[in-house]
């Protein structure tokens, strides 16, 4: 009985947590709320990567389904010649049938057989819808057809097909009015860079997936890339400085970043090989990038088994 009032008159005495005691909880509250955010953060960017490089894959079997059609890959982009039957069309647009969006080529087609000109909303509807499968998740613009100059509103993506060395070359695997067959990359299909990451400008005026123009008429910088990217000097990246310009991290309020290849997943980027594998390669491998983005440029490099 003595025990018992014992412990009754320390329970009363206690009444509580001290001033003290409280803060060192809360404080213990807070470490594991910010450990727990911190790997959500990670879970959710290692998920944003993998669906990225998943991406690029199902990418890259439609560009050999293409292939096995047309027995040629895509032009990286529609010249604007007057023979030419769909000018200014991307290589991504080229795609369409090849990724479930029948309809939306066929859309297309008839818009391009009313309006020449693929930046009209009336009938090119497609300009200004979102395709996911051309979207890192990484990026939430790319939910939605951005505001841009001039007044239009573009869909946009964060894959660009590789020119090769710049806009000024036809040494790659997708660039202006390009026919290129699997026998003539020479390096190989394993080594040679097919597409790569890079979001869009900030403004929004580089980064089209439906059609476009680019540097000189190129596709360059827009929905096309060379690993050596020079600037030919446009309207909105006259302060950018000439080049060339190198793989390496990049910001989204960086309007330059739009000239080299780089990500929004931390240390570098996803890339798509000619045979249709996906590799991430770091910003490390910048001074082997030259090699790989052309179709005969090899010169003994090759990635382990």
């Amino acid at each position: 009985m003595k025990s018992m009032a014992k412990l009754r008159e320390s329970v009363a005495t206690r009444g509580g947590f001290t001033l003290v005691e409280l803060f060192v909880v809360l404080g213990i509250i807070a470490i594991l709320f910010a450990l727990a955010a911190a790997g959500v953060q990670k879970a959710w960017a290692a998920a944003d990567r993998t669906q990225c490089a998943s991406n690029l894959r199902q990418i890259g079997i439609a560009l050999h389904q293409h292939h096995d059609r047309d027995k040629a890959f895509p032009a990286g982009i529609k010249s604007r010649l007057t023979s030419q039957k769909f000018p200014a069309m991307s290589w991504l647009t080229q795609l369409l049938p090849f990724i479930e969006q029948e309809q939306l080529w066929k859309a297309t087609i008839n818009a391009y057989e009313h309006q020449r000109l693929p930046f009209y909303e009336a009938p090119h509807i497609a300009f200004n819808i979102p395709i996911p499968l051309f979207a890192c998740a990484s990026d939430p613009r790319l939910n939605e057809a951005q505001l841009t100059h001039r007044a239009l509103r573009m869909a946009l993506t964060s894959y660009v097909g590789v020119l090769g060395t710049d806009y000024m070359k036809t040494d790659g695997f997708l660039f202006l009015d390009s026919r290129v067959r699997l026998e003539s990359i020479r390096d190989g299909t394993s080594n040679t860079l097919a597409v790569a990451e890079r979001p869009p400008s900030p403004d929004n005026w580089y980064g089209w997936w439906y059609a476009g123009f680019g540097q000189a008429g190129t596709g360059s910088a827009d929905m096309l890339l060379g690993v050596r990217e020079g600037n030919f000097g446009g309207e909105f990246v006259m302060t950018c400085g000439k080049g060339p310009f190198h793989f390496a991290p990049g910001a989204l309020q960086q309007q330059c970043d739009l000239f080299h290849f780089w990500s929004l997943h931390a240390g570098g980027a996803n890339f798509l090989f000619a045979d249709g594998t996906v590799r991430f390669l770091g910003y490390e491998a910048d001074v082997i990038l030259p090699a790989l983005g052309t179709r005969e440029s090899y010169d003994g490099f090759h990635f382990p088994d």
